[in-house]
């Protein structure tokens, strides 16, 4: 093998064509933005389930959904919809649209969920259940399963009989967002109050949530907190929309947060942004809390930055709710109030952002700027461990399976390709 000598011509330039090649493969790799859910692009591939396409698309709950992940659509085939959808449910004192969002579970459920159903029954929060228009826990169902386990029902949980349905069996899913079950027939929501449904009936007064704290006593640092930042005045938006659920540090949570952790002193609009952590943008009363599927929900904190970034992962632990932010690991330790569509729950310590905070709970130097202004790369921190209380994903059945795998292959057929061209445009010289 000979040394090139000091008259070997330069290596080539990058043509331009491989430049652009090399741009396109670069941008197929970095991972797509997350979606909401199109409920009516998903159900556009089973023509069996053409008319109850139409029926949402006809309705404001396509759009209500948008903005929601982890969700289970209980879907009726074409042959099993009554000839008049709108003259059904009116016939049941409902309106349709009620009717569709009591269609949609907040919870994310798969067969294997479904299999594990207890025969004591199952509570799960609906859409229904969001729009304050549900009376007590009237807005959920209840999923039990036949004496023979060979099926589920999905019924009101009032005890005076109601219209019901049977899963007939999966239709699609899309990991931890959007599960498709097909049901025997639509499903009417007991206790409708028609009075409430008039579109000229007026909506109740919004909660005062300092009042509350203020009420409840033992959240003095929490109500000062809330009213001097005005975060409290966003909630009466949220609780006009699918509700809200808060949950509190009590004084003594606040009195335990080590000197080090500095939050008193953080600027007005990153303390704002560590109350919006404390808040999920949807009404969840305990039971639901208890019985929820997907673990990591977002607060109102992600809505200021982007999907998958100030996330709360909510469990059942030991007997109680357990809530794990990556740095803190707290409990609710009472409900403090619980009136359609506000929730307030009391947790035992301060609820600490990963993103803001390091694992001594003291604040993070990485995070100098606000989180809106934070780049979605986090690669170059250090990675933060899974706590006990996590839920890996590869341990919750066959959900686990990637949806994402068929972008990946195309992701080494660009890489190969690549490394194809390369070889032309530099070719070896001894």
């Amino acid at each position: 093998c000979t040394r090139m000598g000091r008259g070997s011509p330069p290596a080539p330039s990058l043509a331009p064509g491989l430049l652009a090649l090399l741009a396109a493969a670069l941008l197929l790799l970095l991972p797509a933005p997350a979606a909401g859910v199109n409920v009516t692009a998903v159900l556009a591939a089973f023509p069996g389930f053409s008319d109850f396409a139409r029926l949402l698309a006809s309705s404001p709950v396509a759009a209500e959904l948008a903005g929601r992940s982890s969700l289970t659509l209980l879907a009726v085939p074409n042959a099993n919809l009554p000839r008049s959808p709108s003259a059904f449910a009116a016939a049941a004192g409902a309106d349709l649209a009620d009717v569709l969002r009591y269609h949609v579970l907040l919870e994310y459920l798969s067969p294997s969920d479904l299999a594990r159903v207890p025969a004591s029954g199952r509570l799960v929060t609906t859409l229904f259940q969001t729009t304050g228009r549900a009376p007590s826990d009237l807005g959920a169902v209840n999923l039990t399963a036949t004496a023979a386990g060979a099926a589920v029902v999905v019924r009101s949980p009032s005890p005076s009989p109601g219209s019901n349905a049977t899963v007939l069996g999966a239709v699609t899913r899309e990991p931890y967002n959007l599960s498709v079950l097909a049901v025997g027939g639509l499903i009417v929501p007991s206790g409708f109050d028609i009075a409430a449904s008039g579109s000229e009936s007026r909506p109740s007064p919004a909660v005062n949530i300092t009042r509350v704290l203020t009420d409840a006593r033992g959240f003095n640092v929490a109500a000062s907190m809330l009213e001097a930042s005005g975060v409290a005045d966003d909630f009466e938006a949220d609780e006009r929309g699918a509700g809200i659920t808060i949950f509190v540090p009590t004084d003594d949570a606040f009195a335990a947060l080590p000197a080090t952790d500095r939050l008193q002193s953080l600027p007005a609009d990153r303390k704002a942004v560590v109350l919006r952590f404390h808040v999920l943008h949807s009404y969840y009363p305990l039971g639901s809390l208890e019985s929820i599927v997907n673990p990591v929900q977002p607060t109102l904190a992600t809505e200021c930055t982007e999907a998958g970034r100030f996330t709360l992962n909510i469990t059942r632990f030991n007997g109680s709710v357990a809530i794990d932010t990556g740095v803190v690991q707290a409990s609710i330790t009472r409900t403090v109030f619980d009136q359609n569509p506000v929730a307030v729950f009391a947790v035992s310590k301060v609820l600490l952002p990963k993103e803001m905070f390091s694992r001594g709970n003291t604040i993070n130097p990485g995070a100098t700027t606000p989180p809106a202004a934070m780049t979605p790369d986090v690669s170059d921190g250090p990675r933060t461990p899974p706590t006990k209380l996590s839920s890996p994903p590869a341990l919750r059945g066959q959900d686990s399976k990637p949806s994402s795998a068929p972008a990946r292959n195309a992701n080494w057929w660009c890489i190969g390709l690549v490394c194809l061209l390369l070889p032309l445009h530099f070719p070896s010289r001894l």
